[in-house]
């Protein structure tokens, strides 16, 4: 019974002395933050939204304090039986250089690199581009599109991006392209990173 006692007095002890060390560092329920509403899916700071839809191109953009969010416009690319293999995000780039426009894109960790990128459109000379490095979610090509290419892609119907696996280096994994909806795609991303 003692023990009982000992040790309830010790509890009793204990919890008055945290709640006055909390009291003494600020730290009572005078000083908790009760939170904040959010509106139902709202961004917040650093999280990507979708702004519009242009038939088969999403314009995502990324919220900032400022309210200048940087967009892109970006289109999941899928393998014939409707998985998700790799992903396209284009963007303006200023008047004045080579590129009118640039474009990340993201292919699978197991990607024959040597044979880089290849991209056409609408089964015209296409081009190989390099990839830039691989990260935990994929391997990156950087790359650039000239105003003839930009050009391709407004006029035409669908675009080519094949890879080549690394386990089946014999074979090449062609993904369609929609360019459904890019002319105003393009328009807005244009605009929009412009303001």
């Amino acid at each position: 019974m003692t023990n009982i006692l000992k040790t309830l007095s010790m509890l009793a002890a204990l919890s008055l002395a945290s709640g006055a060390a909390a009291q003494g560092t600020g730290l009572g329920t005078d000083t908790l933050s009760l939170g904040e509403g959010i509106a139902e899916g709202e961004a917040q700071v650093g999280d990507t939204y979708v702004r519009e839809v242009y038939s088969d191109w999403q314009l995502r953009c990324v919220k900032t304090e400022e309210g200048n969010d940087p967009c892109r416009l970006y289109q999941l690319l899928a393998n014939e039986a409707g998985n998700p293999v790799a992903e396209i995000s284009m963007f303006a780039l200023p008047e004045g250089g080579q590129a009118e426009a640039g474009a990340t894109i993201i292919t699978p960790l197991e990607t024959l690199l040597t044979r880089q990128v290849t991209l056409g459109v609408d089964g015209e000379q296409a081009k190989r581009y390099p990839f830039t490095w691989c990260a935990s979610n994929g391997c990156i090509a950087r790359v650039g599109f000239t105003e003839d290419d930009v050009a391709a892609f407004r006029k035409g119907a669908n675009a080519t991006l094949s890879i080549v696996p690394v386990a089946a280096p014999d074979q090449v994994v062609a993904l369609k392209i929609s360019l459904a909806g890019f002319t105003a795609g393009y328009e807005a991303v244009s605009a929009a990173n412009t303001n």
